[in-house]
């Protein structure tokens, strides 16, 4: 039940210490394997403390704090529960607070959920549909420090209450105009006469924008900062495209130089990782050189992954040298650290010790043609459920269970990693920008042909750069080749288009449009589209064509179906079927797996996609608009067809198929199904 100040107070003064950041997966066997992982970790790298995060309004809060409970009782680990107070409940906040003392939590890091709502969701109250929710909302919660003040008013001393920092300062718009620490300075001092006892930073990549922050604060004229704990976070590196999106999402700079020297590696996944290992190492040495009047520690952002965290660690000489009740956040016999050292060296030299089908050292997402989705390699065998590895067993190389999964791939990855569904960003809300910039992009429309004008102009380059499902700000080079497809779908019966690739076979790694991974080898994709189209279209129109062809059966096209209202359809009779849809063959390697489509990953990004139709309408000032956007929600089916067929004289075959459908009307057909 030790608190976080605590274990730092009895560190001696000179020493470092960590600590790590998990958030919960998003289906249960990738929960199942955090699980194995997290075992993994504290027995081998001894973080002093854990953090689990919270999702947005407390939509994770009983998985939060299943991972929370996992941490401080059967694992032993000090843990600090993250809780955001905006877009929550007053109901939500007392049970997670009850709930996280029962468990002999005695940590908290007190977040106000950025950016605040009630300005900008919930902006009228036709009907009474927005009262209610801001009847059902805490009013009395608006800025973290009144979640500080609640806490010390109704637990007293009981919990050890952290806050966040900005050391490039917080900004809550996608495009800040003004972004500087120094205005946040009065905000972090009213945080700490409140009662708060530490800091943790956002990540960072900019080291002299640190210093100047920290230097800042300890200088500080008011005397708050002069020995609170200011503990520095940091992300490591695990892929260009997931370094670029996270910093936008967070306004955190990327000096030039680590642009410089990522840039001309950014399709080389393990080469990316290795500079990125080098970069946070130096981050951290520049750190330690800075006098500290205390322990100096770090807090890692992990994304649920474990490689490069822990070379970080070895390399930095962070990893406690033997085990220590005082220092260390689990309390079990000693263990060795080979497995660290394996990790490190298998970083360093991009060689696997011994070999294993989770090893590919170079990758780069391909391209989606079409909205939101990009992905990374993975193996093409990964493991079902995770291994079991006991505390105190000695591990000579990284595990297959510490790397099969070390590429987090987005929606399209393998559902039973820990790390599916890594998040980009802390948001309440599910959407890649905020209410105001989500208005500029997408204004307030108030019929079906609006919605089409955006999507046909988004597929045609123009703006918006972004929709709602989009991950990333730009659109693919590669729906230059099936624009004119993407257009017919969307024009002709508004299927909305979220995500699609063509068909590529056995095209150079280096190709400028479709390549990845390493020199020297050759890449293969099937065509798919995910789109959502009306469920009438989906009963009288798709759904019958999908069945009366005889291309389910011989193979050549399968389907997966979802509706707001939980119903879902497949094509496929076992739930278990993995559909490979791209891949590539690199010289001396195995076959590797970048992209993948699924019926555990289909059905939780189903719920989030219909969802953002929501968040979107909750942007929206208009009665109008909110209700037309409510009505696509419940009006309307994702659905997300591949074709098997990628050969290069059959490659157009999927789009023909599709667009005989729209052609077709063959009425509802009963059966079961949506």
């Amino acid at each position: 039940m030790d608190k976080i100040t605590d274990k730092i107070a009895a560190l001696p003064q000179d020493a470092n210490f960590f600590s790590l950041e998990f958030f919960p997966p998003k289906t249960r066997i990738g929960f199942s394997n955090l699980q194995d992982r997290l075992q993994r970790m504290s027995a081998t790298l001894k973080p002093l403390f854990v953090n689990v995060t919270w999702g947005a309004g407390g939509c994770t809060s009983s998985s939060s704090l299943e991972l929370a409970e996992i941490c401080q009782r059967q694992l032993g680990l000090t843990t600090c529960l993250h809780l955001t107070c905006t877009n929550m409940k007053r109901r939500l906040i007392d049970e997670a607070l009850e709930e996280a003392k029962t468990m002999g939590i005695r940590n908290v890091l007190a977040l106000r959920g950025d950016p605040p709502r009630e300005e900008e969701y919930r902006l009228d109250t036709e009907n009474g549909h927005e009262e209610e929710e801001v009847k059902e909302n805490n009013e009395d919660f608006v800025w973290a420090i009144d979640l500080v003040r609640y806490i010390r008013r109704i637990y007293g001393d009981f919990f050890c209450v952290g806050i966040a920092a900005y050391p490039e300062g917080h900004a809550d718009e996608s495009h800040p105009v003004d972004q500087s620490f120094e205005q946040d300075i009065p905000f972090l001092i009213q945080k700490v006469e409140a009662g708060a006892d530490f800091l943790v930073t956002q990540f960072f990549f900019d080291v002299h924008a640190y210093t100047r922050f920290e230097r800042a604060l300890r200088e500080h004229e008011s005397g708050a900062f002069r020995s609170i704990p200011i503990i520095p976070g940091l992300l490591p590196i695990q892929n260009y495209q997931i370094l670029k999106r996270t910093t936008k999402l967070a306004h955190c700079r990327i000096p030039p130089g680590l642009l410089e020297a990522l840039d001309p590696i950014k399709a080389d996944d393990e080469h990316v990782k290795r500079k990125g290992v080098d970069a946070l190492c130096d981050i951290i040495r520049e750190i330690k050189a800075v006098k500290s009047d205390g322990p100096r520690g770090f807090h890692f952002y992990t994304l649920n992954l474990e490689k490069v965290v822990g070379s970080v660690l070895d390399k930095c000489n962070l990893i406690p040298p033997m085990p220590d009740v005082r220092e260390s956040a689990i309390d079990d016999s000693a263990t060795t650290l080979n497995s660290i050292n394996a990790m490190s060296n298998h970083i360093s030299n991009g060689i696997p010790h011994v070999r294993k089908p989770s090893d590919l050292p170079t990758s780069r997402r391909p391209s989606m043609s079409s909205n939101h989705l990009t992905t990374t390699h993975r193996s093409s065998s990964p493991i079902q459920n995770g291994a079991h590895v006991s505390s105190n067993a000695t591990i000579t190389t990284p595990s297959r269970e510490a790397t099969w999964d070390d590429y987090p791939n987005g929606r399209f990855g393998d559902a039973r990693s820990p790390a599916f569904g890594t998040p980009t960003s802390y948001s309440p809300s599910s959407l890649p920008c905020t209410p105001a910039r989500a208005r500029a992009l997408w204004g307030e429309p108030t019929s079906l042909q609006q919605i089409t004008s955006l999507f046909t102009s988004h597929l045609c380059g123009e703006a918006p750069s972004q929709l709602p499902w989009s991950e990333d700000p730009n659109l693919s080079p590669e729906t230059a080749l099936i624009r004119s497809h993407l257009l017919f779908l969307t024009t002709s019966r508004n299927w909305w288009t979220i995500a699609s690739q063509p068909a590529v076979d056995g095209l150079p790694s280096t190709h400028p449009v479709h390549g990845w991974g390493p020199a020297r080898g050759f890449v293969f994709q099937k065509p798919f589209v995910e789109l959502f189209l009306p469920l009438a279209d989906w009963k009288q129109r798709l759904r019958p064509h999908l069945r009366s062809s005889s291309s389910c059966g011989a193979g050549r096209i399968s389907y997966y179906a979802g509706h707001p209202d939980g119903t879902f359809e497949s094509s496929s009779e076992n739930a278990g079927a993995v559909h490979a849809v791209t891949w590539g063959s690199f010289l001396g390697k195995e076959i590797a797996t970048a992209t993948m489509v699924e019926e555990v990953s289909f059905r939780a990004w189903c719920e989030e996609a219909f969802w953002r139709w929501e968040e979107w309408a909750r942007c929206c000032r208009g009665a109008e608009a909110r209700a037309l956007l409510r009505k696509c929600k419940s009006e309307m089916v994702l659905v997300n067809v591949i074709g098997h067929v990628y050969r290069e004289m059959e490659g157009e075959w999927l789009w023909d198929f599709l667009k005989d459908a729209v052609g077709e009307n063959k009425g509802e057909q009963s059966g079961d199904g949506i």
